[in-house]
């Protein structure tokens, strides 16, 4: 019981480079398939300034909900969206191949640690 860890299939999503509405369209798309900290009605807010705007959300991968939610349609996207995603191996490859069946997925870095890997992609509209 020791090296139980509070959240081992939990994946911290940060999207970028983005505008608010393709920011809501992944995370309602990811939140059709996890659990996530973030409510479907949670629209992400931009902030006024030069500096650009991160958006951010945590997916519990562990029971996926199998798109029960997932509209007929594929989401479309205005552009393309920045998404770092970071958590455990299997956690993060899971969190991969659902993205992969509904965008095209482009890997842009990789950083694998002991327990944790971080991976950066850019997703497009197929």
């Amino acid at each position: 019981m020791g090296s139980e860890r509070p959240h081992p299939e939990s994946v911290s999503v940060e999207l970028s480079g983005c505008d608010r509405h393709d920011a809501q369209i992944v995370f309602d798309t990811l939140g059709a398939y996890f659990t996530s900290d973030r409510s479907s009605g949670d629209v992400p807010e931009a902030s006024s300034g030069a500096r650009p705007t991160v958006w951010l959300g945590t997916f519990d991968v562990a029971d996926p909900h199998e798109g029960g939610a997932r509209p007929d349609a594929p989401a479309r996207l205005g552009s393309s969206v920045e998404v770092d995603l970071q958590g455990g191996y299997w956690a993060i490859d899971r969190v991969r191949t659902t993205l992969e069946s509904l965008f095209t997925v482009h890997d842009l870095s990789t950083v694998s640690g002991d327990q944790e890997k971080e991976l950066h992609v850019r997703l497009e509209s197929r």
